[in-house]
This record gives C-alpha cells, structure tokens and sequence, in this order.
C-alpha cells in the first residue's frame, strides 16, 4: 500500500493531519458549544453549523480560481494556514457575543478555502507522472489517512481541555446541566428539583442560589470549549512548519497549468472543446450526487451528537469503557499495529522485533490503564463518539485498498464511479440503523417539553455500529471521489475543480444544518428514514448514468 509513492504524498500526508486535527478538535465540540454558551435549540444550532460548513466547503471554489490564476498551489496553501491560524484564535476569545464568532468561522472558512483544494490538487500533480499514475487511488486513500489519524486525537484533545478548564472552577462535566440552567433563567423551567440537585453536587458548601450557579456553570463550560478552539489554532503551527519544512519534495508538482504555458518547460496537454465540456458535465453529476453523502455523513456533528447526549447512556461498564478512553483504547491500537508488524508477510527482521517490542510495550500500558476504569458507572462524552470514525478509517483503509488492489489483479475492479454508487447504498445501511435505534425513543419535542432528559437511553454500540457502516461508504466514495476529480479534471481547471467537490460539499453541509428543522419536529425514526431514503435515491441516479461517468475518465 505506502511502496512507490513519491516522497511529496508524506509532506502533504503530515500538513493535513495537522489542520484536520484542529478542525476536528473544533467540530466536535462546536454544536455543544453553542448549545450551552447561548441556550440554542438544534434547529438555530443548526443553521449556524450549517452555514459554517457551508462556508468551509465552498469557499475552495475561491482558493481554487486564485492558486490556478494567481499565486499557484503552495503560496495560496501557505496563506490560507496562516488565515485558519487567525480564525481559531478569533474562537478561542471567551466572552465574545454571536457576531464576533461568525467573524471568526468566516475567517476560518476563508483559510480552509485557500488550503483544502490546493493541497489536493498539488497531491494529484505528484501523480501525473506516468511512473505514478496507476497508484493514484491508493494515493488518496493514504492521503486521507492522514485526515483521519488527526481526527482521531482531536475529541480527547477537546474533552481533556474541557476537563481541564471546568477543574479549574472547582466543577465537572455533566450533559444535563447547560439546557437546565438555561431553562431555569429563561423561565421555562418548570421543576427546578434536578437542577437543584446538580448545583449542589457540583458547589457543595459553596451553593448559594440556582441563578448564581446557571450563570457560573454556563460561563466557565464555554470557556473550557473556547480552550479547545485554542488548541486548534496550535495545529495550524504545525501543520504549516510540514509543509514549509519538506517543500524540496514536492516542489516539482507545484505547478499550475497556467504556470506550465508561461515558462514552456515541458510539453502542456490541450484537450478539445468537447473532451473539456464531456468532463465537466461528468464532475459536475458527480458532485450533485456527493451533495446527499455529505448532507447525511455531516450529522455526525450535529443529530448523531445530539443524540450521543440526549439518547445514549452517559455512562458504562469497564469493558465498554475501553474504547472510551484514549488511554486504554490507544495501547490496544498500538499491540494490533505491533502484531501486524512481527507477523507481517515480508517484514525485515528488525521491523518484526520493532514490531514485538511495540505489542508487548503496548499491552503492558493497556492492562495497567485498564486496570484504573471502574467495573460500572464509567462516565463518557457525547463529542467522544467522533473518534470512532477516524479510527475506522485509518484500520479499515488498508483492508479496503487491498481488496482493490486483489479485484485490480482480476481485472474486476469496480471503476471510480460504480465506487461512490456502492458508497451511498452502504450510508443507507448505515442510517438504518439509527432508524432501528430510534424506535420507541421520545421524540426532540417531546424531550424538550420535560427538561431534555430521557427515561429511555440506548447502547452506545448503536451509535457505534453506525460511524463503523458509514466509515466503509466514506472509504468507496470521498477519496476514491477526490481521485476521480484528479484524474478527470482539465488540465486549466486542476484546482477550481477540487474546490468544485469541495463546493459540493458545502452544499451537502448546509443541507446537514438546515434539516434541523425536521429534527425538532418529527419522529427520530422519520428523520433517519429520511436520510435512507436520499441516499438511495442518489445511489439509483448515479447508476443510471454509470457509462456517461466512465466514459469522461477515458476521453
């Protein structure tokens, strides 16, 4: 899987997972943040979460048009980390009111913008090398790797600052208390007996009267996520000194094809006013049908989130607990990798010790951390659960390649677009679940009507079951999506067609937000059925023009 690729897919490998550890750390606290800092309900959460993505996706049409016609791939890249750098501090203010943090995610938009795009289309021109082509699948599969591993770190890095700040205050994290404060000083709260009992639990002798303590709760949880938006803008550091660090490995491929006519170093490829037109109407019916993957995979910050605290059980056992937490959960990651290393298949021999020593080290730290959890009654956070999805990514995408590369061998493999088609029946499957999870569950209304806490909760495995089923579909379709771009794009349009799918994106996210609508109104099985019933509309769209796609990626 990693043999033969050039050395600039680690350079962009490494500056990725820097940025996508500080967007990450971000999103998965950003819903709550809202929520307990301003008393939102998810509809109004959910326009702002929309928006934000929206602004996050779409603005690469923007860092696209100036990378190709202005400073080129690297200098727009550089430019944009340092605005990203400039936006998560914005955030990370405390105090601040609602047009200060719009301020802010616009900010944050614009330096995705110029980031996200180019540096995928700088990844593409590693591989326009005949050398390198056949390996540009695998390419993007390694390069999303690193979005993934640094989207992994980011909940624990999130929630450790949260438990940080809120001890600092003399307090701890519990879900329930920022709707009941909120509700206590807006006066809808009907029966303060629960919110009195928190207050006392959290002050002890220092209790002195419930509005006191709502303020006093609501001030120092938003603190504690302001300092989980700093820690986002400390990546944007390190994923810039990557990428100005190493820039002799991939300075070759930073290169427009604007720049290429200019100097008439090497031969530019010209296609004909049809071959143009045939592959921008094929990217553009792939970027319609990737708007309802995105719309349905983006809840993953939003109702999966909300449903991880209002409908999964906030606390479990210690075999469960495991996988909570980083510390149990990243020893046992790290004895599969060290096994995987001293059984492996052509492993030299120093790589198969490194390998043993790696398993026993990391099985001696495990048992030890495991020993620490509690038989019951281990607490765990609802931003928790969006570590399941990068973790996912990064196991299963080296089983997922591989099954290409066996159906490469046979001439069977699947071509790129029958991929993302195959990618939307299983984010079906996916919500299915949740569909099934939600049966008998309270609907959003109705929980709210009685100060938002459930009589009825679920396994945490249902949520997990899911980030597990939808982990496979973003595998066959984004990155197998963002090599397809790569491959069929003009030669001109490189990098205003990578920020294309990601404006498809945007267009996907702002969807995620804007059916918050049917969240807080309908019943939870409704609202997941709906999301099976997009996707597989969009599957049957795209096979039904199955041979006009393949068509585009030989012409």
């Amino acid at each position: 899987m990693f043999k033969g690729h050039p050395k600039g897919l680690y350079v962009a490998f490494f500056a990725n997972m820097g940025e996508r550890f500080g967007y990450y750390t971000m999103l998965a606290i950003f819903v709550l943040y809202l929520q307990s800092k301003f008393g939102w309900s998810a509809t109004e959460a959910g326009h702002v979460y929309g928006g934000f993505l929206f602004g996050i996706y779409f603005l690469p049409l923007l860092g696209g048009y100036i990378a190709d016609n202005v400073l080129g791939y690297g200098k727009t890249i550089i430019l944009g980390t340092l605005v990203m750098f400039a936006g998560y501090l914005m955030l990370a203010v405390p105090g601040t009111g609602q047009w200060f943090i719009y301020g802010a995610l616009a900010v944050i938009s614009l330096g995705t913008g110029l980031f996200k795009g180019n540096l995928q289309a700088l990844v593409g021109n590693l591989y326009d090398e005949a050398k390198y082509s056949k390996l540009r699948d695998s390419a993007f599969n390694i390069f999303y790797m690193g979005i993934n591993i640094g989207a992994f770190f980011a909940p624990s890095a999130a929630k450790a600052m949260r438990k940080w700040v809120l001890g600092l205050q003399g307090l701890d994290y519990d879900k329930a208390i920022p709707s009941l404060a909120h509700g206590y000083l807006n006066g809808t709260l009907e029966n303060t007996s629960e919110l009195s009992k928190f207050a006392h639990a959290q002050m002890g002798s220092a209790f002195t009267n419930l509005a006191d303590f709502s303020h006093h709760y609501i001030d120092a949880l938003s603190k504690a996520y302001n300092s989980g938006f700093a820690v986002a803008g400390v990546s944007m550091i390190f994923s810039l000194a990557i990428f100005i660090g190493f820039r002799k490995y991939y300075k070759h491929a930073d290169i427009t094809h604007k720049q290429k006519k200019a100097q008439q170093t090497e031969k530019v490829i010209e296609l004909t006013p049809k071959q143009t037109k045939d592959r921008l109407m094929a990217l553009g019916l792939v970027f319609l049908v990737v708007i309802f993957f995105w719309m349905a995979f983006h809840q993953n910050g939003f109702t999966l989130t909300i449903f991880a605290r209002d409908y999964t059980v906030g606390a479990v056992n210690k075999a469960t607990a495991i996988v909570f937490n980083l510390s149990t959960f990243l020893p046992i990651l790290l004895a599969i990798l060290g096994i995987v290393m001293a059984v492996g298949k052509g492993n030299s021999s120093k790589v198969r010790l490194s390998g043993a020593v790696i398993a026993f080290a990391s099985m001696v730290i495990g048992y030890y951390a495991i020993g620490q959890l509690q038989p019951e009654g281990n607490p765990i956070s609802p931003e928790t659960f969006q570590q399941f999805n990068p973790i996912f990514i990064v196991f299963l995408t080296p089983v997922i390649v591989g099954y290409f590369g066996y159906l490469r061998k046979r001439d069977k493999e699947p071509s790129s677009p029958k991929k993302i088609g195959i990618g939307m029946i299983i984010t079906a499957v996916g919500f299915s679940l949740m569909m099934i999870a939600s049966k008998g569950l309270m609907s959003p209304h109705d929980l709210a009507q009685q100060g938002g806490v459930s009589d009825t909760l679920r396994s945490p495995f249902w949520l997990i079951g899911t980030y597990f089923t939808l982990t496979i579909a973003e595998l066959f379709l984004s990155p197998i999506g963002i090599s397809f771009v790569s491959k069929v794009a003009p030669p001109q349009y490189k990098g205003l067609a990578q920020g294309g799918w990601l404006g498809a994106t945007a267009i996907g996210n702002l969807a995620a937000g804007l059916i918050g609508p049917f969240w807080d109104k309908w019943e939870l099985w409704q609202f997941f059925g709906l999301l099976v019933g997009l996707t597989l509309l969009s599957a049957l769209f795209i096979f039904s023009i199955l041979r006009l796609l393949e068509r585009a990626t030989t012409s």
